[in-house]
């Protein structure tokens, strides 16, 4: 069977009329990039905010023609409002009923008001686990974070938002594809009791990823909302380095119940940590607090400590900025050799010294997860009949 290019699918979806019948999503500049791997084609259509309800239909026509492409096994496709998805499109614009006032349209911030941001059926608190740059052991806290928060009894899964980089089919030892359930919905992978879904699951490990912003989006929110997650106490996030695209999406769209940083001690990783400090806080997410990675290293054969990126950086820095500083993690040959194996030190030394220091971790960001719903829930007015 031929292999199937990004024409062979643009020809199929210049069926699709565009949104109130007129042309098609393609000659209209609606269709984003697409991307195809392993019999799956990926693709975003770019539509007004207030009418992604109203063109749902025709979203779902998109996904409907491109899987009858013969050798295309599965496709992907999400309805967008980032107008950089098709810079040459002309916005589709429909007359506002009767009375209608600006800025209270259906999708629309209402004056004075926040964007609602829709919630996962089922998942109590979401959590994001971030870092201003890559390399300070991120994926491999937010794993240990994930099973330490089940340690302490909590209903627990863990997104892998990193696109670019998917790590959790490695680090949690998972492989095979997830299957599709009942309408458009994902079943997550699992292993250690925890429900896990990944990019890396959906594409070989050597596949380039190369992808635009709303590309990312589209994938995020899909791996989040077409998931069975089925009931959680809380999904943590793995987010990719930096403050890009897929920090955003997150923040912006999704009811965060707070984002952890994870930083090692020296001045520039804490540099890079701060600019994603600054970046929650802008987008008005709660930062549970910072957590010092590789902060010390014990010589496995004397016992003896090295400071190697200096000691204690993240602390100050959390104590300077007024954040919770949620605990140091050392650099141990153990944390390597399991991340590697799949088989986190949580699980599989669940009574050790690292094991205890991540389960105390997990204990102070929950509390500062259960904090921030009492503050909030204080700040909301009651209304008493007389």
């Amino acid at each position: 069977m031929p292999e199937v290019t990004r024409d062979v699918v643009l020809d199929k979806l210049r069926t699709v009329r565009g949104p109130d019948m007129e042309g098609n999503i393609v000659e209209l500049g609606l269709v984003s990039d697409v991307f195809i791997s392993d019999g799956k084609a990926y693709f975003s259509i770019t539509v007004p905010a207030d009418r992604a309800k109203e063109l749902e239909p025709m979203r779902a026509a998109a996904e409907r023609v491109v899987r009858e492409i013969p050798g295309i096994s599965a496709a992907m496709v999400a309805l967008t409002a980032d107008r950089k998805a098709a810079p040459a499109a002309a916005p589709v614009q429909r007359p506002q009923p009767a009375g209608a006032h600006a800025g209270h349209a259906h999708g629309q911030r209402p004056a004075g008001g926040a964007p609602a941001k829709a919630g996962i059926p089922g998942v109590g608190a979401i959590i994001a686990v971030a870092s201003g740059k890559g390399g300070v052991g991120k994926s491999t806290t937010s794993v240990n974070l994930a099973l330490a928060l089940k340690a302490n009894g909590l209903k627990v899964g863990l997104l892998d938002a990193d696109i670019y980089g998917p790590s959790m089919p490695r680090l949690l030892k998972i492989s095979g594809r997830p299957q599709q359930i009942e309408g458009r919905m994902i079943r997550p992978m699992e292993n250690y009791g925890i429900k896990v879904m990944s990019m890396g699951f959906l594409v070989d490990e050597e596949v380039a990823m190369i992808w635009r912003g709303p590309m990312i989006q589209s994938a995020l929110l899909q791996m989040l909302r077409e998931v069975a997650w089925g009931d959680l106490d809380v999904l943590v996030v793995d987010m990719p380095p930096g403050t890009g695209d897929a920090q955003l999406t997150m923040a912006q769209q999704v009811p965060l119940a707070g984002a952890v940083i994870v930083s090692t001690p020296q001045d520039l990783a804490l540099v890079d940590a701060r600019k994603g400090l600054t970046m929650f806080r802008k987008v008005e997410v709660p930062v549970l607090g910072i957590i010092e990675n590789m902060s010390y290293f014990v010589a496995p054969d004397t016992g003896n400590r090295y400071d190697i990126f200096g000691h204690g950086g993240a602390r100050k820095e959390a104590e300077r900025i007024g954040v919770p500083f949620l605990g140091e993690v050392p650099l141990t040959m153990g944390i390597r050799e399991t991340s590697d194996a799949g088989t986190p030190l949580v699980v599989s030394d669940a009574d050790g010294e690292i094991a205890r220091i991540y389960r105390d971790i997990a204990t102070r960001v929950w509390a500062e997860v259960s904090a921030a719903r009492e503050d909030k829930s204080r700040a909301m007015p009651s209304i008493v009949f007389e």
